[in-house]
């Protein structure tokens, strides 16, 4: 499924969520004849796997859109867009296909697809250098009037002595108290520790996120695709809830996982980062709670449920450079152009997730002549990825990814992630001496299975595999001239996005 991020639109979605592990499996794709790269993140297929046109997605961050284990597969021979991978020649992430999503936060993130929340590219700054989204201002008028009185009796009997008695309906209804489980008590907790992100270019343009608290040193986590114009020498800055603004700088960025890391200036030292909870134990069902800056409406707090797990996502932020893969947590919470970046939160107030995308049925981006909005599907980085991934960006500044070592097609396809014949740049398929390689893996052999999950893409697959790290083992399950067949792979890495 492809998406777009809070703020620019996004192409329809790539495949339909995976199938259950006892489901009939589904045909093999023919293999494209150019075969696909192994090195470059391609963009996303414009239809469902099952070949019907998807909802467009928009982005609350940069959409993802490639299939290959590794970054990317190349484009058929048939036309359809090329996407490039990991491959050892190839350029990381491929320039972006019509059909990549978008991210859906219009400064919390751009538009993308539906391989996670929605995001909309925020509308080019204004001369005077201000930039992001412009929100609305609301004016409400209240006109009241009537009379009031007070309402009393007077007994007079006979036997009263002539006394009166006046009855008045008490003016306080008590205190009131917001315990610490409800969302009224999560969020006056949280949002001391969020804040709204706005980034500017060189040029003046610029948007609109949002970001948490990570550490107390002044970290802040947000989505790649909302700091991504002041990376080259623009403004980056930050504003909590009191008020308080601070100048930041961006300490690393990963395009693929659509995560970056900022650093304030000058940071305060009363700082308290929120609690990071545990996305592998989240259930569907499960409370969700929302925090970020829809349409630059900073602080807004929105609720749900966990609608899916592990749905994949390829999103972009609609430049036709960046794209970004995750098996993402599906929320129904509201999620606009803006939240991108901002935590989703348990029902007792941990951060389960980083907000990055939503599904639209709008074709309009934060950059184009209409502006996507919810409709009840955005999707979430797990946090437990995303905590790896920011570590490893204030260790080192840059991204760290776990890789098969093969180039798989991205062609719209159930049947699985197919090993192509031919890589980026004219590299191997397989990678000498790579994970792949080593556990026999060949050219035509069509991934189905990775551990427990089912495998209908290469999108699917190349998301799954960035939820391990390097040095993983993992189950891959393949299929070769109609047999099936499995093994065991420890995966390798690859550092940077290019």
């Amino acid at each position: 499924m492809s998406t777009e991020n809070e703020g620019t639109a996004v192409p329809p979605a790539p495949s339909a969520p995976p199938v259950p592990v006892d489901a009939p499996a589904a045909s093999t794709p023919q293999a494209s004849e150019a075969g696909a790269p192994t090195t470059p993140i391609p963009p996303v297929p414009p239809h469902a796997s099952g070949g019907a046109q998807g909802p467009e997605l928009v982005h609350a961050g940069p959409a993802p859109a490639y299939a290959s284990a590794e970054g990317g597969a190349q484009q058929a021979a048939s036309g359809a867009p090329q996407h490039h991978g990991p491959g050892p020649e190839g350029a990381w992430p491929p320039p972006q296909s019509p059909g990549t999503p978008l991210y859906a936060d219009g400064g919390a993130g751009g538009a993308g697809g539906a391989w996670g929340s929605g995001y909309q590219q925020p509308a080019p700054k204004p001369k005077n250098g201000r930039g992001g989204l412009v929100a609305a201002v609301l004016v409400a008028a209240l006109v009241a009037g009537g009379l009031g009185g007070g309402l009393g009796y007077t007994l007079a009997k006979d036997n009263d002595n002539g006394s009166s008695t006046t009855l008045s309906a008490s003016d306080s209804g008590g205190s009131v108290k917001r315990d610490a489980g409800t969302v009224a008590g999560v969020a006056q907790k949280a949002l001391p520790s969020t804040v709204t992100i706005e980034a500017e270019s060189t040029s003046g343009e610029g948007g609109t996120g949002t970001g948490f608290v990570f550490d107390t040193q002044g970290h802040i986590v947000t989505n790649n695709h909302v700091v991504a114009d002041a990376v080259d020498g623009g403004k980056l800055s930050a504003t909590f809830p009191n008020g308080k603004k601070y100048d930041a700088e961006v300490v690393g960025h990963a395009q693929g996982y659509d995560v970056a890391v900022i650093k304030l200036k000058n940071a305060p030292s009363d700082l308290k980062p929120l609690t990071l909870g545990n996305s592998d134990q989240v259930a569907v069902g499960d409370s969700t709670i929302a925090i970020g800056a829809p349409f630059g409406l900073s602080n807004t707090v929105t609720t749900g449920i966990i609608s899916a797990k592990d749905r994949p996502v390829a999103s972009s932020d609609g430049s036709g450079s960046n794209a970004s893969y995750m098996s993402a947590l599906q929320t129904d919470a509201s999620i606009n152009p803006g939240n991108s970046g901002g935590p989703l939160l348990d029902a007792q107030g941990n951060v389960i997730g980083i907000n990055s995308a939503i599904q639209s049925t709008s074709g309009g981006g934060l950059g184009g002549t209409s502006q996507s909005g919810s409709i009840g599907l955005g999707f979430a980085i797990p946090i437990n990825q995303a905590k790896y991934v920011a570590q490893q960006l204030i260790q080192t500044g840059k991204p760290v990814y776990a890789k098969i070592g093969a180039s798989v097609s991205l062609e719209d396809s159930t049947g699985g992630a197919k090993i192509t014949t031919e890589g980026a740049g004219g590299s191997d398929p397989v990678e000498a001496g790579g994970p792949a390689a080593k556990a026999g893996l060949k050219p035509g052999d069509v991934i189905t299975k990775l551990d427990d999950h089912v495998i209908d893409s290469g999108p699917t697959l190349i998301g799954e595999i960035w939820t391990h790290k390097p040095g993983d083992k993992v189950k891959i399950t393949y299929e070769r001239s109609g047999k099936t067949h499995t093994v065991d792979l420890t995966l390798g890495a690859r550092t940077g996005d290019s």
